[in-house]
């Protein structure tokens, strides 16, 4: 066994017992650092396969900031464990029964994923490019529509975490802008007709005091 290949298992089991922590801690905080250790060590698996910049984006993408993110969460709300718990053994046959067919078909694809015919030598321009530059060329070409899809999928998502978690508030005061855009000059200046008022002017003192008489 060369050094490669003991990496490759020492990384392995580590991001399998790492992945189990995180569906088996009881603190939210130990599973999302769990998470972390599971992506770091397969940012490393990634490395022995020589795909560098996969690694690199898992890291800063997922490690770097939306775990980041999760832990800020998790420690500024104020959760339950134990009402999140309740019911756990109620459910966990359905649950177990969904693992076990997901393993399953995950097993059937990788196992036929091994058995890919081998595959042609590259061309020398090819062999010149940098796997980065390759992973590119093979997205934005051969899988193009398959990533537009995956687009729109996660900007439907984003739309609908926004329409769920919008709450009006009945103390705050806003603007809608449908409201503006459908708004009429007569509506906003309206010019009416009144008759001018002229007040009398004031009456003059009287001087029929007794220091004024001659």
């Amino acid at each position: 066994m060369d050094t490669k290949t003991a990496l490759f298992f020492v990384f392995s089991a580590i991001l399998l017992f790492a992945s189990f922590r995180v569906i088996t801690a009881r603190n939210p905080v130990h599973a999302a650092l769990f998470l972390v250790l599971a992506f770091f060590n397969a940012a490393c698996v990634w490395m022995l396969l020589e795909a560098e910049f996969l690694a690199i984006a898992l890291v800063l993408v997922y490690v770097g900031a939306v775990m980041v993110l999760f832990l800020f969460v998790l420690m500024m709300l104020d959760i339950n464990v134990d009402a999140l718990r309740q019911g756990f053994w109620k459910h966990f046959p359905v649950a177990g029964f969904v693992g076990v067919v997901i393993a399953i078909e995950m097993a059937w694809v990788l196992m036929r994923g091994f058995n890919l015919p081998e595959p042609k030598g590259l061309s020398p321009e090819l062999a010149k490019m940098g796997n980065t530059k390759l992973l590119g060329i093979e997205v934005y070409t051969q899988y193009l529509y398959p990533l537009q899809i995956a687009a729109v999928i996660l900007l439907v998502a984003i739309i609908a975490a926004i329409a769920l978690t919008l709450r009006r508030r009945k103390d705050s005061r806003y603007i809608d802008p449908a409201q503006q855009v459908k708004v009429k000059k007569s509506d906003r200046l309206r010019v009416l007709n009144m008759k001018p008022e002229v007040a009398p002017p004031p009456a003059a003192p009287e001087a029929n005091n007794a220091g004024g008489q001659a």
